[in-house]
């Protein structure tokens, strides 16, 4: 055996780079979804708290005799990046720009998108006690024909009461105030305090359940991750969302807050899209309220969008 031979008997087959006439043709997406990899977010502080997360990394393949990509090149990219530094908007931009130099003769566009719930601490309402809440998150950066994009997708559960319910409720209490006060009765202070601390008086309450806001927002150039500020306005604007720790006292404020902010779920939307409008970091956003009603199996839903020309449809 000669040398030439001995070496060509140890070269590994390559067959993704074999041309394959017969089923030519050019493909918008190849990759790899559900990898297992560490993010890494800097904090306020200065520190830096990681997470699982889940990734999908992607290219296209624009020869259509090209049989595939390379698969390896897209894992290794993503396992040095996403393990060495902090996830930033400029981050992202290398990790696909690496995605695209080790396919330069294969593609021209690529894509990855990361999965992770961000944990925050959260103070109690009224206690001095204080729980973690777990939000989910999902960045998607993509990287088209030298044209670089940024989406940040959030989920944020909240409390909604139903207005109807609320208004039905006062009118049955109402009925009962009627009933057990004649009108030609002179009334006590101290009666009808001790009424209205009664289930007997108060004998209707409103419906409420526990809600979803589905956040998509595409970043404006310049900025980093607004991740917990998006949170906080989603949050503020709605003012009902889900506690942690939670005591007598917390419980008494969060009941307020939910008879203060009585939403339908035409509401909500409107409230978040209101957050959204005005910040300069947001090029546009899509907005989905979901409630998840306790009055019957099906859910309420209201979507909202920034409405910019070439934006998220109403369907996004």
């Amino acid at each position: 055996m000669t040398v030439n031979e001995s070496s060509a008997l140890r070269a590994m087959p390559d067959i993704a780079t074999e041309p394959q006439a017969a089923t030519a043709g050019v493909l918008d997406w190849v990759g790899m979804d559900d990898i297992a990899a560490p993010v890494r977010l800097a904090t306020a502080d200065g520190g830096i708290v990681q997470s699982p997360a889940r990734v999908a990394a992607f290219v296209n393949l624009k020869r259509q005799d090209a049989r595939g990509i390379h698969m390896s090149r897209l894992y290794l990219h993503v396992d040095r990046h996403l393990s060495s530094e902090p996830l930033t908007p400029c981050s992202l931009r290398r990790l696909l720009r690496d995605f695209l130099d080790s396919h330069a003769d294969l593609s021209d566009r690529a894509q990855v998108r990361i999965r992770f719930d961000h944990m925050v601490r959260r103070p109690a309402l009224r206690s001095d006690n204080s729980g973690w809440k777990s939000y989910p998150i999902t960045v998607t950066a993509t990287m088209d024909e030298g044209q670089f994009a940024l989406e940040l997708g959030c989920d944020i559960a909240y409390s909604s009461t139903c207005p109807c319910s609320a208004a039905l409720a006062r009118q049955l209490i109402q009925q009962q105030f009627a009933a057990d006060f004649a009108a030609d009765q002179p009334l006590a202070r101290e009666a009808v305090l001790a009424w209205l601390g009664r289930e007997q008086g108060i004998v209707a309450t409103p419906h409420s359940q526990r809600s979803s806001a589905q956040v998509r927002v595409r970043l404006a150039p310049g900025f980093d991750f607004p991740i917990l500020d998006i949170i906080d306005r989603v949050e503020d604007a709605l003012q009902t969302p889900v506690q942690t720790a939670v005591k007598r006292e917390d419980e008494q404020a969060f009941a307020l807050l939910n008879g203060q902010n009585l939403m339908f779920c035409e509401d909500a939307a409107r409230r978040i899209r209101h957050a959204l409008d005005g910040d300069e970091r947001i090029s546009d956003f899509w907005v989905r309220a979901s409630h998840f009603e306790s009055l019957h199996p099906h859910d309420a839903v209201a979507v909202a969008t920034k409405g910019v020309r070439n934006g998220y449809g109403p369907d996004a």
